[in-house]
């Protein structure tokens, strides 16, 4: 297998490639990874990708030198002037000071004490979920995520679905089965969420799914909602009263809909799928349920959501021996770092106990995710709910076609409560 295999969406279809990221951890942490095409994406300039723990945490503290400004932060480049100019309007793709301004403007909305309260309907969300019986774990646990960002962004109940179709068409672009899913019905609509539906645009295969063009409808809501009343302490009030201008507004948006849905869209399931394949390890937190906090944390290092973010060289310099120019790619990897031995001991080894736990899941350094207290409490919630249950597995797992998200499609099992068993 050969080095490319780090890029290409179809290895993580298998599986994320561990046994290869030891080996350039080891052998070459920083080095040249090509970009060829893929389906009906052309082929790009490629990139370095860093492997190991320090150096993705160097990477990502230092914005004067890697910047998620100049290229944006996926690996693939935006197609034109026009599309850069626009997802360098959002959040993700700034530098200081224009990120800290922007991450000032709605962080008070993800306070621990803003958290605080939505922690008890969260806990009764999650408590709701589970059924007896057979199911596919990945739909039901689809509906946390989506329900608490719809709650926080006053998004009405009967449009929540369209979160999910855009967070699927954004994020598994490279899945066929994600690509163009459609799964919101009109019945349920509000007249915003019929407003977007109508303005979904019908593209060509190659199109980027994450310009302006192919996220039509969504913009559209998000016009449509910013015109809407909401509370004057809600994140979206803190967004349209901070200052944001309207395609910052937009992109934010398009932020929240989507990073604060797949996140946790994946971990969830990946957690659970982690758990199962440790019987020990599950059994071990299901007699001890105070070892919850460290349990998602390595749920979090051994399941990483996303496995991987770009930057863009500021300046020529060198990296763990290697020379990189002004303007290269430098494409740093989560799930590598994660199981560095320099950094974890038996990195390969679930812990439900470990502590200390420097996972980078949720990033590190000025773009550290805003909503990780928020996403560590849905986490809490519904693995406080699964431990009430005995989950067994009915068929293989599917996961998602995707060289970024860690994701899977399907989860088949059956839910039994313990106290029947």
């Amino acid at each position: 297998m050969g080095v490319e295999s780090v890029f290409l969406p179809s290895t993580y279809a298998r599986g994320v490639p561990y046994e290869m990221f030891e080996r350039l951890r080891r052998e070459a942490p920083v080095c040249w990874i090509p970009e060829p095409a893929v389906g009906p994406w052309p082929a790009g300039s490629g990139y370095f990708g860093v492997f190991r723990h320090a150096d993705v945490k160097h990477v990502l503290r230092t914005p004067g030198d890697f910047s998620s400004y100049l290229g944006a932060t996926q690996i693939r480049d935006p197609e034109t002037p026009g599309d850069l100019a626009f997802v360098r309007a959002m959040m993700l793709n700034t530098d200081p000071p224009d990120h800290s301004r922007l991450r000032r403007i709605v962080a008070a909305a993800f306070s621990p004490r803003a958290v605080r309260l939505l922690e008890e309907t969260i806990a009764a969300r999650a408590a709701a979920l589970f059924a007896a019986g057979e199911c596919d774990f990945v739909e039901v646990a689809a509906d946390l995520p989506v329900w608490t960002l719809a709650q926080v962004m006053g998004v009405p109940d009967g449009d929540r679905r369209l979160l999910y179709d855009w967070a699927s068409r954004v994020i598994g672009y490279q899945d066929a089965d994600y690509a163009g899913l459609s799964t919101a019905g009109a019945g349920r609509l509000s007249p915003m969420g019929r407003l977007a539906l109508a303005a979904r645009p019908r593209l060509e295969p190659g199109v980027n799914p994450r310009s302006r063009a192919a996220l039509a409808d969504m913009f559209a809501y998000a016009r449509a909602l910013a015109a809407t009343p909401h509370d004057e302490k809600s994140v979206m009030s803190a967004m349209l009263t901070g200052g944001l201008t309207e395609a910052e507004f937009q992109n934010m948006f398009f932020l929240f809909a989507v990073a604060g849905n797949e996140t946790l869209r994946n971990g969830i399931p990946g957690g659970l799928l982690t758990l199962l394949r440790h019987p020990a390890e599950h059994a071990r937190l299901r007699a001890d349920p105070s070892l919850l906090p460290s349990a998602i944390e390595e749920m979090l290092r051994f399941w990483p959501p996303v496995m991987d973010f770009r930057r863009t060289a500021t300046r020529d310099l060198t990296l763990a021996g290697q020379e990189i120019k002004a303007g290269d790619k430098v494409v740093v990897y989560h799930a590598s770092a994660n199981r560095d031995p320099a950094a974890f001991p038996g990195p390969d080894r679930f812990d439900v106990a470990r502590t200390p736990n420097d996972h980078v899941s949720f990033g590190f350094g000025p773009h550290f995710c805003l909503g990780a207290h928020l996403a560590r409490v849905q986490m809490r919630a519904v693995f406080a709910e699964l431990l009430k249950w005995q989950v067994t597995l009915t068929g293989d797992p599917v996961r998602l076609t995707s060289n970024f998200q860690n994701g899977l499609k399907h989860l088949p099992v059956r839910l039994r409560l313990s106290s029947d068993a």
